[in-house]
């Protein structure tokens, strides 16, 4: 028998807010442990939670990016757990009525666009840190991301692949980047997966027994975990054992799924209405401010840039996959206006330099400036491609602008042709017998020549001049 995997994924987003989402201390990450907290952050008995109006209005933008249905009245309700790191004892989420719902975002997998449904998207407050001694069998609790603004996405079951699963949570992750509400960092923990998965006869519409994943940190982790998961409950199934509901943990240094806990359920939570905090009233006025505020999103201007520009798709997307990247690039055309060429070496030449440090674009030490003034250079004839490469190594590393570093090494192009027909003259006496292969038909001899000229001027004759001269020189 062949199964097909059922999975949905619970991403939670760190919303980037200058303070908590009950209280004003701040969000900041990185803080020495327990210096933003306050009784509210801490659980003390009598304090009152006030809810952040910025948490509410970046919700509904996530909401509106994901063509969620924005709900006029919400309720903040009592998530109930006991662990260390959660002091008042329970969490203050959203339950049976939700901020947002019945959404979508698309993911193009194998050339072929697919629609995966956003079940909800809720409010709620993240819990702190635990860290663990190596040394001794304590734990400290560190209480700084207590309280930071979450957002909960839950997708619906639509998933049918690791592949599809990694997919989906980099478009939520290009989302939140777009609208600058999160930062999106998998590995500080900003952005959160858990995901459920089963597996059912193909053809069969019911679903199977589910397993929760967790403690995965990257989007490579998500997969191989989803991966090793439908392996484990292929075989199980295959040698006729049940799958049990529970919550598994990915462990990243055997590269295994392993048990943590039975599954829990709702009413294991014994979710209420928190009494301390009000509903909120969304109307139609608060939605259609924060529209106005919305950035132009990926694939809108994933298809401006089609269209503006010239672009393939595939350029395109790629540009298109984070903001500063996009701008980047329209500041670059602005100044140095051929497209095609500042995609070519923005993909190529600046993407290798980045990667080697593992870079960011917004991070970049070649601007957008002095990439165009690179660009130009190359048009204008002062320099060659061969040798703006080497300028750009030089620039990213001095951050020195490619005209200063052309000046200083006294690098430029050399365009002249009595200049470059003094030193071809030369080469064409030093080597009568190339010359006569050439003469005879045998221009791929001719490269050879060039090299020649290209070595005696230090590279910096043009080489097309110099392939012209060459060609005139010896009458072929």
């Amino acid at each position: 028998m062949e199964y097909e995997a059922v999975i949905g994924l619970e991403v939670h987003v760190q919303l980037q807010t200058e303070t908590k989402i009950f209280c004003p201390c701040s969000t900041t990450f990185g803080a020495s442990p327990n210096t933003h907290s306050c009784p509210i952050c801490m659980g003390m008995p009598g304090v009152l939670p006030v809810l952040n109006r910025k948490v509410v209005e970046f919700a509904i933008k996530m909401a509106l990016a994901t063509n969620c249905e924005i709900a006029p009245f919400s309720v903040f309700a009592r998530k109930h757990y006991f662990y260390p790191d959660l002091p008042k004892g329970y969490q203050i989420s959203q339950y049976d009525l939700p901020l947002a719902e019945r959404g979508w975002v698309e993911i193009a997998i194998n050339g072929h666009k697919k629609r995966i449904g956003i079940t909800r998207i809720h409010l709620e407050e993240d819990a702190g840190k635990l860290i663990h001694d190596e040394n001794r069998p304590v734990s400290y609790v560190d209480l700084n991301r207590a309280g930071v603004p979450l957002i909960e996405i839950v997708s619906e079951p639509d998933i049918r692949s690791p592949e599809e699963a990694a997919l989906y949570l980099k478009r939520v992750r290009q989302q939140v980047r777009y609208l600058e509400i999160s930062d999106g960092n998998m590995e500080e923990g900003s952005l959160r997966c858990d995901a459920n998965i089963s597996l059912r006869p193909i053809g069969q519409e019911g679903f199977g027994v589910r397993t929760e994943l967790k403690n995965m940190n990257s989007f490579r982790n998500v997969q191989k975990a989803l991966e090793f998961e439908i392996r484990r409950q292929t075989a199980l199934l295959l040698d006729g054992h049940e799958i049990e509901q529970e919550t598994r943990l990915w462990d990243t240094a055997k590269v295994i799924t392993v048990t943590m806990r039975g599954k829990e359920e709702a009413h294991d939570y014994r979710y209420f209405p928190d009494p301390d905090l009000v509903p909120v009233e969304i109307d139609n006025a608060w939605i259609d401010s924060v529209k106005t505020e919305l950035p132009e999103l990926p694939d809108v201007k994933c298809a401006r840039l089609k269209e503006q520009y010239g672009l393939s798709d595939y350029d395109a997307r790629v540009i298109t996959a984070s903001k500063p990247l996009a701008d980047y690039f329209e500041e670059c055309v602005v100044l140095f206006p051929n497209p095609k060429i500042v995609s070519n070496w923005v993909m190529v030449e600046l993407f290798r330099l980045l990667k080697q440090e593992d870079r960011e674009i917004d991070t970049s030490p070649i601007s957008p400036a002095d990439l165009a003034e690179l660009l130009n250079l190359i048009e204008d004839g002062t320099i060659s491609g061969k040798m703006a490469k080497d300028i750009l190594e030089q620039a990213y590393d001095s951050q020195k602008s490619p005209k200063e570093i052309v000046e200083e090494q006294g690098v430029a192009q050399v365009n002249d042709e009595s200049t470059i027909s003094t030193v071809v003259n030369q080469i064409v006496e030093a080597h009568p017998k190339e010359v006569e292969k050439c003469k005879d038909g045998k221009t791929r001899v001719l490269g050879f020549l060039v090299g020649q000229v290209m070595k005696e001027t230090k590279g910096q004759a043009n080489p097309q001049k110099v392939n012209e001269l060459l060609r005139k020189a010896l009458g072929i």
